[in-house]
């Protein structure tokens, strides 16, 4: 689509372990626009990490098969072989991982890790100026003592200062589109909120293109224009982030929005809980997965996948109830 930066049409990945197979993602669309941004939500289990790392093709060859389409920046990423997938990843497309202390490397200097990122993909860059960007980088993701910190190693860094070095490092080739796999869920509360706040800024002022994955709701409407809700491996409610709160319709959306937590203080009730578990994603049941969890289920809700449902306004919900009352 031309008004899009990354398209994502029937991504199907399944991974294979001899004789079982687990689909964790099953038919995923999703296009993002220039300066967009998407928050994937959904617990954990539910394809959202994988869905990203499938972007960046960063699965094990032998042991995967992913089907589909995925378009970045007018690249065909499924026909990337070699160097040129190498180039793409980090140039095109970058990710800020959960967890930068297995991310980054604990035997380079976080300066020398940016460097070598920026001269990789533009090699007539000298060493000098490589490091004046990771320095300018540190600035800009407020990373206090820069020129120190260039020379530090991750084990000497915090949490927080950590996780915006990842940041910094996914920004040093200036990307076009920004992949955060829950990049707050290891810090505590008050880092959390200033990350957020700096991710929300950087993207808008460089005018990236973002998905966002978090199981936290309230992490969503902060930081994202549209929200797509995944569960067991398929998006079953997207729409703009007013649309979707405010009026939801797939069952599992409204479970995840009465949970919160803030909602269940206020109320003085007791916290709301969504029954069951997720299912097993290589045994899944027939028709809608949430049917076994679902207080709203049919009995034609457990005989086929539900259709899409266009609601309008880019309101699309995977539910055959919402079908009948649309």
């Amino acid at each position: 689509m031309a008004d899009t930066v990354l398209d994502i049409r029937n991504l199907r990945v399944t991974f294979t372990g001899g004789a079982k197979h687990v689909r964790a993602v099953d038919g995923v669309d999703l296009a993002v626009a220039p300066g967009e941004v998407v928050a994937l939500l959904g617990e954990s289990g539910s394809g959202k990490s994988v869905t990203l790392r499938s972007v960046l093709r960063l699965h094990p060859e032998a042991k995967t098969r992913i089907a589909g389409s995925i378009v970045a920046a007018g690249v065909d990423v499924m026909a990337l072989t070699g160097a040129a997938l190498a180039d793409f990843r980090g140039k095109t497309v970058s990710m800020i991982f959960q967890e930068p202390m297995l991310a980054l490397d604990p035997v380079y200097s976080l300066g020398q890790q940016i460097t070598e990122s920026i001269r990789k993909h533009e090699p007539a860059v000298s060493a000098e100026a490589a490091r004046r960007r990771a320095f300018e980088l540190f600035e800009q993701v407020r990373i206090p003592s820069p020129e120190r910190r260039l020379d530090a190693y991750p084990h000497e860094m915090s949490g927080g200062m950590r996780q915006r070095a990842m940041i910094a490092l996914a920004l040093a080739c200036n990307p076009k589109v920004l992949l955060a796999d829950e990049p707050t869920t290891a810090l505590d509360a008050t880092v959390q909120v200033q990350i957020l706040l700096l991710l929300r800024e950087l993207q808008r002022n460089l005018n990236l293109s973002m998905i966002f994955v978090t199981h936290d709701i309230g992490v969503g409407v902060e930081v994202a224009d549209r929200i797509a809700v995944m569960y067991a491996g398929r998006i079953v409610e997207i729409g703009a982030v007013r649309d979707v709160i405010r009026t939801p319709r797939h069952p599992y959306t409204i479970g995840l929005l009465s949970t919160r937590a803030q909602g269940g203080r206020l109320s003085g009730n007791r916290l709301t809980t969504i029954s069951g578990s997720p299912p097993d994603l290589a045994n899944l049941p027939p028709g809608c997965a949430f049917a076994p969890r679902c207080a709203s289920a049919s009995a034609a809700c457990r005989e086929a996948a539900p259709a899409p449902v266009d609601l309008g306004a880019g309101h699309v919900v995977r539910c055959i109830h919402t079908a009948i009352t649309a």
